[in-house]
């Protein structure tokens, strides 16, 4: 029998690769998963954000605050 994952497990082992964050404001951040705490907060690098699907802005880190997020998800 599969042991049951966690989200936070889930997102510990898509470290280094590229998700999307959804926050509740309906903002859509992408980028590199680089850590995430107990929390649920997440640090991207070469994170771009997005609203109503169009690029509105491109940063190099960011950090989100895990009460801020709606859904995480690799990209």
């Amino acid at each position: 029998m599969s042991q049951k994952q966690t989200p936070r497990d889930f997102l510990k082992l898509i470290i280094g690769r590229p998700v999307s964050v959804k926050l509740n404001s309906g903002a859509d951040y992408r980028g590199v998963l680089i850590s995430l705490d107990g929390y649920m907060n997440v640090v991207l690098e070469q994170t771009e954000e997005y609203v109503d699907g169009q690029l509105k802005n491109k940063y190099g880190d960011a950090f989100i605050r895990g009460n801020n997020a709606h859904k995480n998800g690799e990209d």
